[in-house]
C-alpha cells in the first residue's frame, strides 16, 4: 500500500526533495508550508499525489486540527518529516531571549507538537516513521551557532528517548544530520547584533553565512538515502549526510572520547569513600 507523507517546510530544499521522492515512489505527499502558493507548481504537476497544506509549525494550537484534517481525508499518516527550519548566527552573549525562543518554537516545540499529533494513529496501526531533520550541528557546534545547535541538540535528545519508547510499537525514528547542502537554510538566517569582542571567533561564521556559494550536498540524493534507511531492516537512529557531516560527527565523537579518557580515572573516583 502506498504511503501518506506529511512534510513540513516542503516548498524548497530538503522538503521539496522529499515531496518529489514520495511522488516518484507512488506515494501521497501532503506538503506543508507557510506560503502554500510556492507549492502550486508541484500540485499542478501531480494533482493526485501532492496536496498543499498551509501550516506554520510555530502555531502549535493549529497543528492538531491540521493533522486530524489530513487523517480524515487520507485515512492515515505513514511518515512525518519534521523539516521546517531556519538558522541563526550570533555569539551566545549576543543572542537575546526572543531570538532563542523563536528558534526553539521552529525546531523543538513545533516538531514536538506534530509528533504528538501523529503518534495516536501510528500506535493504533503499529507502524509509521518519524524523520527529524537535524544537522551535523545537532551533534557538535562551533562559535556563532549556539542557538541553532541548542535547538538541534534538544531535538536529538528528545528523539533518542522517543525512539526507545515507540520502537517496540513498530514505529521508526530517524534523525538526519546533514552537512552543507544546497538549500535555503543560510539565506533564511537571522543574525544577532554584533559585539566587537567576538569578531575573531564569530566573525568567520557570519562571513560564511553571508557568503552564499554553492554547497556540495544534493537534497535529492539525501532524500533517496533517507528513504533507503527507512526501508532497511535496521534503520539507524542517526544518519549524518555529506563528507562534511560525516567527518564532523565522527571527529566530534573522537574528541569527546579523548576528553573523557584524559579525565576518566579522576572522574570515576568521585564516589563516597567506603
Amino acid at each position: 500500500m502506498n504511503k501518506v507523507w506529511l512534510i513540513t517546510g516542503a516548498n524548497s530544499g530538503f522538503g521539496r526533495a522529499f515531496v518529489e521522492a514520495a511522488v516518484a515512489a507512488g506515494d501521497v505527499a501532503v506538503a506543508a508550508a507557510r506560503r502554500v502558493e510556492t507549492l502550486d507548481e508541484l500540485v499542478a504537476a501531480h494533482p493526485d499525489q501532492v496536496e498543499a497544506l498551509h501550516l506554520d509549525v510555530t502555531d502549535t494550537a493549529a497543528i492538531e486540527a491540521a493533522v486530524q484534517d489530513v487523517v480524515q481525508r487520507h485515512g492515515r499518516i505513514d511518515v512525518l518529516v519534521n523539516n521546517a527550519g531556519r538558522t541563526h548566527v550570533g555569539a551566545f552573549e549576543e543572542t537575546g531571549d526572543a531570538e532563542l525562543r523563536d528558534l526553539f518554537d521552529v525546531h523543538v516545540f513545533g516538531p514536538a507538537a506534530l509528533v504528538r499529533a501523529v503518534l495516536p494513529g501510528m500506535r493504533e496501526r503499529r507502524s509509521g516513521a518519524i524523520v527529524q531533520m537535524s544537522s551535523m550541528g545537532g551533534q557538535m557546534s562551533f562559535a556563532g551557532f549556539s542557538a541553532y545547535s541548542g535547538t538541534k541538540f534538544a531535538l536529538e535528545g528528545m528523539s533518542e528517548a522517543l525512539a526507545g519508547e515507540v520502537g517496540p510499537l513498530g514505529i521508526k525514528v530517524l534523525v538526519v544530520e546533514p552537512g552543507a547542502f544546497r538549500t535555503a537554510l543560510m539565506g533564511n538566517a537571522s543574525i544577532s547584533a554584533e559585539l566587537p569582542d567576538y569578531a575573531d571567533t564569530v566573525g568567520p561564521t557570519r562571513a560564511m553565512a553571508a557568503g552564499g556559494g554553492e554547497a556540495p550536498g544534493d537534497p535529492a540524493k539525501a532524500a533517496a538515502l533517507v528513504i533507503a534507511a527507512l526501508e532497511a531492516d535496521e534503520t539507524p537512529l542517526h544518519l549524518p549526510l555529506g563528507d562534511d557531516g560525516v567527518d564532523a560527527v565522527l571527529g566530534h565523537l573522537e574528541q569527546v572520547g579523548a576528553q573523557v579518557g584524559a579525565w576518566e580515572k579522576r572522574a570515576r573516583d568521585t564516589a563516597f569513600d567506603v
